[in-house]
């Protein structure tokens, strides 16, 4: 499996291709802004999308997944606590940006569901806190986690938005992610990758 990283410019945000060279097939994660320069990347990669997936509902990691998604014929999975967030522009905060939006999945995945998409295992682990029905997909058989604004390198993801909890935010991590192999690489919604190691020993919410 290789990852390739795609910087959007809506809040500097990280969207991912997660890639079986052996199918040449990709999975999209998070798409949320600029989805020309999503569709480049997809070009660059030579492979073919077969889903878009999303680790929270707003506007920044969901707001090109539909355009993205009728583009390349797939569907679009999120958590299924999320639907509220990705439907309400007040939650997803796109009406924070003078531009309300509603957002939509096709697929709505339960905790600890196991899904195989591009030839790949995912696991989907439940992390509310950032957001209401926020999430993460380990991609076991990898040792990648795509965490969104769960965890970050050194940090976590705020909780001051509408559906925010501190006290839940840290429960799910210390719960879903620090009982993850040290060596799984973390590839996060915002900033640098780290590894679960490094953040059970030096992230300070930990």
């Amino acid at each position: 499996m290789k990852v390739m990283h795609v910087l959007l410019p809506v809040c500097a945000m990280n969207c991912y291709l997660a890639i079986n060279e052996d199918t040449k097939e990709s999975i999209i994660i998070d798409p949320g802004s600029a989805p020309e320069r999503i569709k480049t990347a997809v070009q660059q990669s030579g492979t073919k999308p077969v889903a878009v997936l999303l680790t929270h509902g707003h506007f920044d990691h969901a707001g090109a997944a539909a355009e993205i998604a009728a583009e390349y014929g797939v569907q679009v999975y999120a958590y299924e606590d999320e639907k509220e967030t990705l439907e309400n522009p007040s939650i997803n905060l796109s009406s924070m940006m003078g531009a309300p939006e509603a957002y939509k999945a096709d697929v709505f995945l339960k905790d600890e569901q196991e899904f195989e998409l591009a030839g790949l295992s995912i696991r989907c682990l439940y992390t509310p806190g950032h957001t209401a029905g926020g999430c993460c997909f380990y991609f076991y058989d990898n040792g990648i986690v795509f965490t969104g604004d769960t965890l970050f390198c050194g940090s976590v993801g705020r909780t001051d938005f509408p559906g925010g909890s501190m006290s839940s935010l840290i429960g799910a991590i210390k719960s879903k992610l620090m009982t993850l192999p040290d060596d799984t690489i973390c590839y996060t919604g915002h900033e640098s990758a780290t590894t679960i190691g490094d953040e059970r020993q030096y992230n300070m919410y930990l």
